[in-house]
């Protein structure tokens, strides 16, 4: 098949044409609204799972871009850009991207490496132990009350049939149960009361802490489960990225004049 020399320049000129066309998405009152915008909305949507690229996503949003795009004439037609209230609003959403944006590129620049991992996961896994804890406990207002629960437990009574009195409305109704855990959930005080007791012994005296005082019970111990590095690396990984933008930030502010 071959063209005409008519019909060879018109497709020449439409081809020249073509790559400025597919720039805009369209325009609407003589402004143009981009193609890219398309693009980048559709990235985002697919990246968080609300949705898959396809032709009928990418009509949905050129529809919703044209519409905001006649709202958003209409809207600087009538004054509302000059809005004090929004002009504020306008200045907050521009100075939360800029700063968004520099975050990310700090944390591009600065990437937390295998080895930082590594250390962050042996130091959390040294802090947990290699011990998981059965502990049930019942919380009283008082010392005396706490006492006297102790003494009627060395009197016989079935701990598990105290603790529907303790003051922890979550665990009274199942004997304290408070399941496996390792010491480092509990606070400092409330893991030295259970970590030197024997299997099911109770506390010899009451533990205090900022929640009231607990009687507590041992009913078993086990090794501790703990997931493989791979397994939590990513949460690793973001946590320490996080880390290192809050430290990041501390540092601008100290250099910072502020009056």
């Amino acid at each position: 098949m071959t063209f005409k020399p008519a019909r060879l320049l018109l497709a020449l000129i439409a081809v020249a044409a073509a790559p400025a066309f597919a720039q805009n998405l369209a325009v609407v009152n003589g402004k143009a609204i981009p193609s890219s915008r398309v693009d980048e909305a559709v990235k985002q949507l697919v990246a968080a799972g609300q949705g898959q690229d396809s032709v009928q996503l990418r009509m949905a949003i050129k529809e919703e871009m044209i519409a905001r795009e006649v709202l958003m004439q209409e809207a600087v037609k009538q004054g509302y850009d000059k809005k004090p209230d929004v002009k504020q609003a306008l200045d907050n959403a521009r100075q939360a991207i800029v700063v968004n944006q520099l975050a990310r590129d700090f944390i591009t620049k600065n990437p937390v490496t295998d080895a930082e991992i590594k250390a962050e996961y042996d130091k959390f896994k040294a802090q947990t132990g290699d011990k998981e804890y059965h502990v049930r406990h019942i919380l009283l207002d008082s010392e005396a009350d706490a006492k006297a629960v102790i003494a009627k437990i060395k009197g016989g009574a079935r701990f598990e049939e105290l603790a529907k009195q303790s003051k922890d409305t979550g665990t009274a109704a199942t004997g304290g149960d408070l399941d496996w855990a390792t010491p480092s959930s509990f606070p400092p005080e409330f893991a030295a009361g259970f970590t030197g007791l024997q299997k099911g012994a109770v506390t010899e005296t009451p533990v205090k802490t900022a929640n009231g005082f607990h009687v507590i019970k041992l009913d078993d111990t086990r090794p501790a489960k703990f997931p493989a590095l791979e397994e939590v690396k990513p949460q690793i990984a973001d946590a320490l990225a996080q880390k290192k933008l809050a430290d990041y930030r501390e540092q601008m502010v100290k250099k910072a004049k502020v009056q």
